[in-house]
């Protein structure tokens, strides 16, 4: 069954993250120029533009993933409840349990699929056996993917399908219970079978989690997504409830996006 996503009321939605007039430069070139934007909670929201435009950055900004590359700088602010994530009191090892990531390439660990789900639970302390076996349960079928391996958790989950795989990032990112998914082109290498899944899969936990999406894909961001954000250039031309975004742009530099002149 096709994903139905209803239309939002921005002003009505609580907020999840707060951007306030965010910059950020790869050493002497600026990548994104001053966005702010309130990032709705319980939605999905799909970040779209063409390649080179700052959505990914934009995205790793919002767990720190960027603090790993060299020669970084950001100026502005990135609240959740509030709090501003790059204040020098946060623990960015709690920030990345509170927002996960799925990259666009699965990377499963070469370990056994229960192994993979239970990665991170252990790393936060958890030693109990049947507590980890409960939450691998609980995030596999999250994932959509218990049905199939729950017979076979002892196997490496190098041997599952691309799909599959990537459906195991989610749970493994789904395990140590984050409020925040984020998702770069998660099915960008899948074929189409296996994207419908993790298209469905994106519908079913958007009622657990807060969802933020990186596609090039306008099909897929008009399927899944509640709010649309368009980028260019570094930076944001306009974000509004996803039907609007592509039935009724209000900006030129949009449209011509979405109906192909450009991209």
């Amino acid at each position: 069954m096709p994903v139905v996503t209803p239309e939002p009321d921005l002003k009505q939605l609580e907020p999840k993250v707060r951007v306030e007039n965010l910059n950020f430069w790869y050493g002497a070139t600026q990548a994104l120029h001053g966005i702010t934007m309130d990032i709705p909670a319980r939605q999905v929201t799909a970040l779209i533009g063409p390649s080179g435009c700052g959505k990914s950055t934009f995205l790793r900004t919002l767990n720190r993933m960027n603090d790993l590359i060299d020669e970084t700088r950001l100026e502005g602010k990135v609240l959740i409840h509030e709090e501003d994530i790059y204040a020098d009191r946060v623990d960015v090892v709690a920030l990345r349990k509170r927002v996960g990531m799925v990259f666009q390439k699965s990377n499963p660990f070469p370990k056994t699929i229960f192994d993979n789900v239970a990665y991170g639970p252990r790393i936060h302390g958890v030693r109990n056996q049947e507590k980890l076996a409960e939450i691998v349960e609980r995030s596999l079928i999250r994932a959509a993917l218990w049905d199939e391996v729950k017979d076979r958790l002892h196997i490496s989950a190098l041997e599952l399908s691309g799909g599959q795989q990537q459906r195991l990032c989610i749970a493994r990112a789904l395990a140590v219970d984050p409020e925040i998914l984020l998702m770069d082109e998660p099915a960008s290498a899948l074929d189409p079978r296996s994207t419908a899944r993790i298209e469905d899969l994106i519908g079913e936990l958007r009622r657990l989690y807060t969802i933020i999406i990186v596609t090039h894909n306008m099909q897929q961001a008009s399927r899944v997504s509640n709010v649309t954000a368009f980028f260019y250039e570094g930076r944001l031309v306009e974000y509004g409830p996803t039907k609007r975004i592509f039935t009724q742009p209000r900006k030129k530099q949009t449209e011509d996006y979405i109906t192909g002149r450009f991209g």
